[in-house]
C-alpha cells in the first residue's frame, strides 16, 4: 500500500516553458499515471506500469489534410504510430498508414470503439490503448462508464493492452494547460482535446515526434486557407477551421481550445524534437516584438 501511494504522488513534470523533458522513472520506458485493466482487475501502477519507449513516433491526427497525402508508407515506416479516438485505417491506408502502436481514446469515443472493435481492436495486434475522461467516467464502483466498458472489452479481448489515465495524472494535464497558457481549464470552461493528451503522452514516450495533419496556429486566420473536413473519415462532416474557430471563441458551455493548444505545441516544437508534416511547417522563431499568444 505504501509503495502504491509513493508511485501515485511522484509528479511526472510534463514539459513546460523553461522545463526540460522529464526524466523517466527508474527502468527507462516506465510511464507513470496509467492504470492497466487486466484480467478483470485494475492492477496498481507499481505492479503493472505502462512500459513503452520509441526512438521515433508518427502522431497521426484525424485531420482532412491527410486526404490524398499519400503519407501512409512514410507513416508505417516509423517505429511507433500513434492514432486518436476511432480514426480508422481501413480504406485510408495510402494516406494515413495501417500500423498502430498506440491509440489515445476519449471517453466520448468508447462506444464507437466498441462498435468498430473488429477493425480498431482486433486488427491492432500488440497496440496499446489509453483511455481518458473525467473521474466520474473512470470510477470503478460499477458507475464509471469508461471502466465498465473496459471490463467488457477485456472479456471479449483478454489480451488487449488497455490503460486508463489516473485521476492524479488527469490533474497534471490540467496543471500543464494552466502553466502553458495562463488559463485555468475549469474557470475558462475548457475541455482539453484528445490531441492535448496525445501530444503530451507522445513527449513522454518518444524521442522524436513527426506530427501528420496538424496545421499551424494561425492557419485559419488566412482568408485563403484550404478548406478540409474536420475528420478525414467524415468527408461530408464539418469544416476543420469552422470547428476550430467556433470552439476557440465559444463562451457558453465547455469547449475545446484547439488554436490555443496549437500555440502550445508550436512552442514545444521550439524546444523538443517535434516536426510537422502535411502541411509541412516549422515554428516561427520568437522575437522581442513577436507575442507568443495572439487573439484568434
Amino acid at each position: 500500500q505504501q509503495q502504491q501511494q509513493q508511485v501515485a504522488t511522484v509528479p511526472s513534470r510534463p514539459p513546460g516553458r523553461g522545463h526540460h523533458r522529464p526524466a523517466l522513472p527508474v527502468g527507462a520506458g516506465l510511464l507513470e499515471g496509467y492504470i492497466s485493466v487486466l484480467e478483470h482487475k485494475v492492477i496498481c501502477m507499481s505492479l503493472q506500469p505502462l512500459k513503452m519507449h520509441c526512438k521515433s513516433c508518427a502522431l497521426v491526427t484525424s485531420s482532412g489534410h491527410l486526404l490524398g497525402s499519400k503519407q501512409g508508407d512514410r507513416i508505417d515506416e516509423t517505429e511507433c504510430v500513434i492514432r486518436m479516438n476511432d480514426a480508422p485505417t481501413r480504406g485510408y491506408g495510402k494516406d494515413v498508414g495501417n500500423k498502430t502502436s498506440l491509440r489515445v481514446i476519449a471517453h466520448s469515443s468508447i462506444q464507437r470503439i466498441l462498435r468498430n472493435r473488429n477493425e480498431l481492436l482486433n486488427m491492432s495486434h500488440g497496440a496499446v490503448f489509453i483511455f481518458w475522461g473525467p473521474s466520474s467516467y473512470m470510477r470503478r464502483d460499477g458507475k464509471g462508464l469508461v471502466y465498465n466498458n473496459l471490463q467488457l472489452m477485456n472479456q471479449i479481448l483478454p489480451q488487449l493492452k488497455a490503460y486508463m489515465i489516473s485521476r492524479h495524472k488527469m490533474l497534471q494535464f490540467d496543471d500543464l494547460f494552466k502553466r502553458e497558457t495562463g488559463k485555468d481549464r475549469k474557470i475558462s470552461n475548457t475541455w482539453l482535446s484528445t490531441g492535448w493528451f496525445t501530444m503530451t503522452i507522445a513527449l513522454e514516450l518518444c524521442d522524436r515526434i513527426n506530427v501528420y495533419g496538424m496545421v499551424p496556429p494561425d492557419f485559419c486566420r488566412d482568408p485563403n486557407h484550404l478548406s478540409v473536413p474536420y475528420h478525414y473519415y467524415e468527408p461530408l462532416g464539418p469544416d476543420e477551421c469552422t470547428m476550430y474557430i467556433s470552439h476557440e471563441r465559444g463562451r457558453k458551455g465547455s469547449h475545446h481550445r484547439f488554436i490555443t493548444e496549437k500555440r502550445v505545441f508550436e512552442n514545444w516544437a521550439r524546444t523538443f524534437n517535434i516536426h510537422f508534416f502535411q502541411p509541412d511547417w516549422k515554428p516561427e522563431p520568437l522575437t522581442v516584438n513577436h507575442p507568443e499568444v495572439q487573439p484568434v
